[in-house]
């Protein structure tokens, strides 16, 4: 697998990171903050921050910033990061199929939607520095962690809904196969071009790669039919 692919695929399976700004109050000083946050279906990442918010203020002000990325481990040093660099530009929380998303992954924010200071920022990757690991590492181009546009963004819901009504014996099987991890209850919270993600009855979070990028519902449903059929193989 390819640095920027392996970079994607880490990039997908996290959901939190540090967040730097330049800060306004003090000049010339890099401003850190725990951010969590979601992809969108072209792989940049989308922030929920409040306007009173220091980074928020900062980014007011000078709109690039870096956000490092890490798994849960417990030698982070040791373990794979990734240091993104981007340019954050507000979107639109109302937009419905961007916060259906952002809510399937992170429900606990719903009562922010209610609060009008809060705003989604989507961080536009320009750069990213990929470390896998000792010996392998090397920096990326922002075009390398864009997906291409395509209809998966429209047919996710009801991909979801599908797989969740008719096919939950086939999630928990995926989760014995690929993870081998046993659950009764599996449920599918987000799918897209390089895989997707499946909530456990811990509230753990799973995450499938496809062999290779998908574009759309036809294209996913041969991708989970064949993971189904190496499940029973």
């Amino acid at each position: 697998m390819s640095l920027h692919l392996e970079a994607q695929q880490f990039l997908f399976s996290a959901q939190k990171g540090v967040l730097s700004t330049h800060s306004v109050k003090f000049a010339g000083y890099p401003f850190g903050s725990v951010t969590p946050f979601v992809l969108n279906h072209q792989g940049m990442p989308v922030i929920l921050i409040s306007s009173l918010a220091e980074h928020t203020k900062n980014i007011i002000e000078n709109a690039n910033v870096s956000l490092l990325v890490f798994n849960n481990e417990n030698d982070l040093q040791a373990n794979a990061r990734l240091t993104l660099l981007a340019k954050a530009e507000q979107t639109d929380k109302n937009n419905a199929l961007i916060r259906a998303r952002y809510l399937r992954y992170m429900p606990q924010a719903e009562s922010y939607f209610d609060a009008h200071d809060f705003s989604f920022y989507t961080l536009y990757i320009a750069h990213g520095r990929y470390i896998a690991g000792f010996g392998k590492m090397g920096w990326i181009e922002g075009d390398d962690f864009q997906v291409p546009t395509n209809p998966l963004f429209t047919e996710e819901a009801g991909i979801l809904d599908h797989m969740n009504a008719d096919h939950a014996d086939n999630l928990k099987a995926y989760c014995q196969h690929y993870h081998q991890t046993e659950t009764t209850r599996a449920t599918m919270i987000g799918i897209d071009s390089l895989g997707f993600d499946v909530r456990i009855d811990s509230e753990q979070q799973l995450r499938f790669s496809f062999p290779q990028a998908i574009n759309n519902a036809q294209e996913a449903k041969a991708a989970l039919v064949a993971m189904a059929k190496a499940c029973r193989a």
